[in-house]
């Protein structure tokens, strides 16, 4: 059996028994994460040497003010937006004027509506109103970055860039400055990803009570969302569900497909839990039956994927040190590898991503695991032209002395 740690284990039996009445109240301050997650960026901030950061992703501007508006809906538009001074205010720039919706929240010092410019709602008024809103960071980096005009932006459309870039603002990079700040978290934030997870796992037990044959991929997947808004949680990523030969490769998402007995269920939860974040775990069962030899070896390789990978991670090892120490595929599982070893997670899915040894100089970056990390081991195992997959996803801690593993949730180690 994999080691684990008994006290995450306890913990997420906690939350698991709770149920939903444990988020009525959050388990830490959440004052202190929000101050924590602000202080992050304006470290990040200060490393790049800018004075103000703009972010429009919906995940960077939760973790800037944990303030949301119709999340996924405002991610297909620049309809919302968030201004950080390195020295100076927090702003708000909301879809529209709902001031309500910031209450309580310390890190927001200033609530204006934004000029929308984006075509579906200014169309040819677009870059009329994209030059209001770069007057409005113009006035607000005069106001408060002193001689420096570096402003860094997570993304932007061109109309955004342009308008702003004719106030004579310096745009550098903001997606790394927000990636590297969500990169470590506080002893809070692990709180809440604990939480999170233990209602993913809720989620899990409740598809695998559910699953027998003739229930489609889509019924089985509902059961994980059912479960997670009930509980508190808030949306998932993905689909990433499938069955027998729809399992191999990889990233098929869920359909009408009806699972038969004796086929293979792989799926990666890819959810948004309470508070906002992510538990991101795979796993891969099988529809009655016993498994069979090739399942099992499928299954057995993956497991030990799994296993030597987390096996690989220690504080003080760069990014190469770590993919040079992990599990070498098999060249029959070559080519249908899954795309990274390791990825960070917080709020989503984030920086760092290691990738395989194989594709490391062409495709990888170094750097640094540090205490705080939380990360994803993952692993898929099928061969070239192979019947069917398997998915197996260990969510972790890097800790000041190792691992501790976040996700418990068990693996089908009779199979092995």
């Amino acid at each position: 059996m994999p080691i684990e740690s008994v006290a995450a284990a306890k913990r997420s039996r906690k939350y698991r028994q709770h149920g939903a009445m444990e988020y009525t109240q959050a388990p830490v301050d959440l004052d202190a994460v929000r101050q924590y997650r602000l202080g992050r960026l304006r470290q990040q901030m200060a490393l790049a040497d800018v004075a103000g950061l703009l972010l429009f992703d919906q995940i960077n501007t939760r973790y800037a003010t944990d303030a949301t508006n119709m999340q996924v809906w405002c991610s297909h538009y620049e309809t919302r937006c968030v201004f950080v001074a390195q020295d100076g205010p927090v702003v708000l720039f909301d879809y529209a004027d709902l001031p309500h919706l910031a209450e309580g929240l310390p890190g927001v010092d200033d609530y204006r509506t934004i000029p929308g410019f984006y075509f579906f709602a200014a169309s040819y008024h677009s870059e009329s109103r994209a030059k209001l809103f770069a007057e409005q960071i113009y006035d607000l980096m005069q106001a408060h970055a002193g001689g420096n005009r570096r402003l860094a932006v997570d993304r932007l459309s061109f109309i955004g860039t342009d308008a702003l870039r004719k106030k004579g603002l310096e745009l550098v990079d903001g997606e790394a400055v927000s990636e590297h700040a969500r990169a470590v978290k506080s002893q809070e934030e692990l709180e809440l990803m604990r939480a999170s997870m233990a209602v993913c796992e809720a989620g899990c037990k409740s598809m695998e009570e559910a699953l027998e044959p003739g229930i489609t991929e889509n019924a089985l997947w509902a059961k994980l969302h059912e479960t997670n808004i009930r509980m508190g949680g808030e949306w998932i990523e993905t689909r990433l569900l499938s069955s027998g030969p729809r399992t191999n490769p990889w990233f098929r998402e869920c359909s009408m497909r009806e699972i038969e007995r004796g086929d293979l269920v792989s799926f990666d939860t890819d959810l948004i839990g309470p508070y906002g974040y992510c538990s991101d775990m795979s796993r891969s069962w099988l529809c009655g039956e016993q498994p069979s030899d090739e399942q099992r070896r499928l299954y057995a390789a993956a497991y030990e994927q799994i296993e030597t990978n987390i096996a690989a991670l220690k504080p003080g090892l760069t990014f190469r040190d770590v993919s040079e120490r992990c599990w070498k595929i098999p060249d029959e599982f070559l080519s249908n590898r899954y795309s990274v070893l390791i990825h960070g997670v917080g709020l989503a899915d984030e920086y760092p991503s290691i990738k395989h040894w194989v594709d490391f100089d062409k495709k990888g970056y170094d750097g640094e695991v540090v205490p705080g990390m939380t990360l994803c081991v993952e692993s898929f195992i099928g061969s070239d032209g192979g019947r069917e997959g398997v998915k197996l996803e260990e969510q972790v801690i890097i800790t000041e002395t190792g691992v501790e593993r976040m996700s418990t949730y068990p693996y089908q180690i009779d199979w092995l």
